[in-house]
């Protein structure tokens, strides 16, 4: 019989030690002579489970009763777990500023692409809606997406479009883009099955022109082909280890289906399209009011599915990512925020460094504000901000671990020169 924390018969783990005190339960062994503490158990129960993730045929044979309760139990948990959007939302709000609409839209395309993997088969079978994502350099296209896969305890890889070849050239398959998500699933394929991947950079395989190539475009309309059966959803032999595939190659079958896609890219030079669209669509005496209610800072809010065809994406394509989503650029005040704000705001990241050498780092508010106007005039978005943090405090980063100070104050006047140094002011 297990013995509770408040027995005085001066037993202990014969573990780790503990004595009953200490931990809520001891239970004996058979024999009386030795005790294992509840702690103790958890721990070798997460041991055995590893083992078996690793070892997938020496784990015990169960009866198939045993085995169709189990899988009814892991459904339900998965489905139980999924937080709802407005908690993905704010989970988002804690490391990403701004993009209210980006967030809303993934939080509710998440959800419900898992609500759909747990649903119970009937006559409605829900499809997927895979996203596109588009916004300038450094609006966080990519932070949004890592950090989802930091929330949700699922397989999720991040990969480029640009390496993408079609097959037969130097470079990567288009399958190679699901070895990530099973590196990221321990090779488990059920697992990876249900995963999310994150296509960068998607607009790099645009085609050249709007007209359907009458060369070989290796690199743009080749690809985009190539992932239509990604996106639908297909089986897909996968080379393990990635790279080209040949014959003689161990393949790794993936069905897609459950696989949510999200892709991201700048789309440099689509303001132009759309900019073009709006104007030819007015026509008559109210083409100049029409004209003036358009906000010319920011023409991505308008961007439409014939937006990207004029870019170069295929229509088919277009058609496999239904939500589209853009981003909107970064102003002076959001700018100041990511400064600060974020969990791992890069002030931040930078006060933390020093403190581990028992220097308080602070940085003047005027100082703040320099830093991002410097980052607004080189029109690199929030990841301007690091370059010009990183030149501006590579010289105490160096020097300070040398010296006694226990307090550093970043000036205005010290930062403007050292940009001047660097040839950045």
């Amino acid at each position: 019989m297990a013995k509770k924390s408040n027995s005085n018969s001066g037993v202990k783990c014969s573990f780790c030690g503990k004595e009953p005190s200490y931990t809520d339960i001891l239970v004996p062994s058979p024999l009386g002579d030795t005790y294992i503490c509840n702690e103790c158990v958890e721990q070798i129960e997460g041991l055995l489970k590893d083992y078996y993730q690793e070892n997938p045929s020496l784990r015990p044979a169960t009866s198939s009763s045993a085995k169709g309760n189990t899988k009814k139990e892991e459904h339900f948990d998965t489905a139980k777990q999924l937080p709802i959007p407005a908690e993905i939302r704010s989970f988002l709000d804690q490391y990403v500023i701004g993009q209210e609409d980006a967030k809303k839209y993934l939080s509710v395309a998440v959800y419900n692409h898992y609500k759909r993997l747990s649903q119970d088969k009937d006559d409605v079978d829900i499809e997927k809606s895979n996203i596109i994502m588009v916004g300038p350099t450094g609006t966080g296209k990519t932070l949004l997406a890592k950090t989802i896969a930091r929330q949700l305890d699922v397989p999720f890889a991040i990969v480029d479009a640009t390496v993408l070849t079609e097959a037969g050239y130097v470079g990567e398959d288009i399958e190679s883009l699901l070895v990530r998500l099973l590196q990221a699933a321990d090779y488990d394929v059920s697992k990876a099955e249900r995963g999310i991947v994150f296509i960068d950079e998607i607009d790099k395989i645009a085609r050249k022109g709007d007209n359907p190539s009458i060369t070989r475009d290796v690199s743009g309309e080749g690809v985009q082909q190539g992932l239509l059966k990604l996106l639908e959803g297909s089986i897909v032999n996968v080379p393990p280890n990635g790279g080209r595939k040949h014959p003689e190659q161990k393949m790794i079958a993936v069905d897609t289906k459950n696989i949510l896609f999200i892709c991201g890219g700048a789309f440099d030079g689509i303001e132009r399209k759309i900019a073009q669209r709006l104007n030819t669509h007015v026509v008559g005496f109210t083409g100049a009011s029409v004209r003036s209610k358009v906000d010319s800072d920011n023409y991505l809010k308008y961007i439409a599915p014939q937006d990207l065809k004029s870019f170069g994406l295929i229509p088919e394509i277009i058609g496999r990512l239904p939500v589209l989503v853009h981003l909107d650029p970064l102003d002076k005040e959001a700018l100041l925020r990511v400064l600060t704000e974020p969990k791992n705001a890069i002030t931040r990241q930078y006060e933390k460094l020093f403190d581990m050498d028992g220097v308080k780092l602070v940085f003047a508010p005027e100082t703040l504000e320099f830093i991002v106007d410097k980052a607004i005039e080189y029109k690199l978005g929030a990841r301007g901000l690091r370059t010009i943090v990183e030149t501006i405090m590579i010289d105490p980063m160096y020097e300070t671990p040398s010296t006694d100070i226990k307090e550093l104050v970043i000036t205005k006047d010290f930062a403007e020169e050292k940009l001047r140094k660097a040839y950045l002011g």
